[in-house]
């Protein structure tokens, strides 16, 4: 049941490869707040992955019925609960460099990834996932953001099993949310680094003009992760955003 005193509750959803812990900042700057983490890191099928997210907002929708209840991803977590949203399963959502469709066509590529690259990290992750996952995070920075040493501040590599990081991968190939946006009626917070080479900044654009109700938040010389080293900033600019959509 809802904490006492909480205004409503955030239930999160990490990145690819990403332990919950990755939200620990962020949320230690939003106390009002109720947080619920959902662990996905040893998903054994992408269908399986796929059911802990449903379950885990079903949940807590039906226990918080007189609270607000909010979903935040990032990267797959935010496909995934935009998959949530497009099933009436939450009052709003928190976005970090989010996708409708992760996977592009060539003539789209300025929008996202292709799907050879996704297979390739399948094929890399069997053979080698450590080195997958370290190939991956020196992704995630622009060379400034390196230099500030804000990369120090992800959680270790090695947190999820193989198969979990498989099913997450599967996913990104196969779940897009691009035909049914316009019935995501929910209010919709995007925040998204304008040097993102995961998820390019177009391809939020795109989505945040497909959503009935978004607003988006873009950070410069920002990579994959807008809210590691700028937390309170972050926390801020949610804060308002939060308290506008429920009143408090």
């Amino acid at each position: 049941m809802m904490t006492q005193g909480k205004k409503a509750t955030i239930v999160w959803l990490p990145g690819w490869s990403m332990p919950s812990e990755v939200f620990e900042q962020l949320c230690k700057s939003l106390p009002d707040y109720q947080h619920v983490h959902v662990n996905i890191s040893e998903a054994e099928t992408p269908e399986e992955m796929l059911s802990i997210t449903e379950d885990a907002a079903a949940k807590w929708q039906a226990s918080e019925i007189h609270k607000p209840l909010f979903i935040g991803g990032w990267s797959l977590g935010g496909l995934l609960a935009l998959r949530l949203a497009a099933q009436g399963k939450a009052n709003g959502l928190l976005l970090f460099a989010a996708t409708a469709q992760f996977v592009r066509s060539k003539s789209e590529a300025h929008l996202g990834q292709p799907d050879a690259y996704v297979r390739q990290m399948i094929k890399g992750a069997a053979q080698d996932a450590l080195a997958v996952e370290s190939k991956f995070r020196q992704m995630l920075w622009t060379e400034t953001e390196r230099e500030t040493g804000i990369a120090e501040g992800l959680p270790p590599i090695g947190s999820w099993t193989v198969p979990a990081l498989t099913a997450g991968l599967q996913i990104l190939r196969k779940v897009e949310v691009s035909a049914v946006r316009s019935e995501i009626m929910c209010p919709v917070l995007l925040f998204h680094g304008r040097e993102d080479r995961i998820c390019p900044y177009e391809g939020a654009e795109e989505l945040a003009a497909g959503l009935p109700y978004a607003k988006l938040h873009a950070i410069p010389d920002c990579g994959h992760v807008p809210f590691v080293g700028r937390e309170e900033e972050i926390a801020a600019e949610m804060r308002r955003w939060l308290e506008q959509q429920h009143g408090n």
